[in-house]
């Protein structure tokens, strides 16, 4: 995980209409930057969700939401159909955001090791340093835990 203060990694990934999306384009903004393992599944579908009921109190607070996994634009785009996603969703296949904010890290299942995303999110403030920093959260609470921060 990277460290609270420091300058957050600049991005450019697409999002599931295949725009594209950087970092510097939230500049004097928070940003709530959460990573997660994989669309439309249980954990991840109920953090997505939380975030989207919660999405007007962020915005009037003028955050801004972006959940990052490695799915592909057009799964992302069936997961915000799916659930009426109102924020963005950016799709990092090439692993290039999800390692430089060191969210790629072995995991276990049932005994057995593989390499995914830790579920992860980071606040970052208006010019772009990480404000705030936190690992294996908890999928349903996370939203409401970030929306308290602001």
């Amino acid at each position: 995980m990277l460290e609270i203060g420091t300058k957050a990694p600049a991005f450019t990934l697409p999002d599931q209409n295949g725009k594209m999306h950087s970092l510097e384009d939230y500049k004097g903004r928070k940003v709530i930057l959460y990573f997660y393992p994989k669309d439309n599944t249980s954990g991840c579908t109920a953090q997505a969700c939380s975030f989207g009921e919660l999405y007007p109190q962020f915005r009037e607070k003028g955050a801004v939401v972006l959940g990052v996994s490695k799915d592909s634009v057009a799964s992302h785009k069936k997961f915000e159909q799916d659930h009426g996603l109102p924020f963005t969703l950016l799709s990092d296949t090439e692993l290039s955001a999800i390692q430089v904010y060191d969210v790629w890290q072995e995991k276990s299942m049932y005994g057995k090791k593989f390499m995914g995303i830790v579920r992860t999110t980071y606040l970052i403030d208006e010019n772009g340093v990480i404000e705030k920093a936190f690992s294996k959260v908890k999928a349903k609470e996370n939203a409401a835990q970030m929306l308290k921060l602001l």
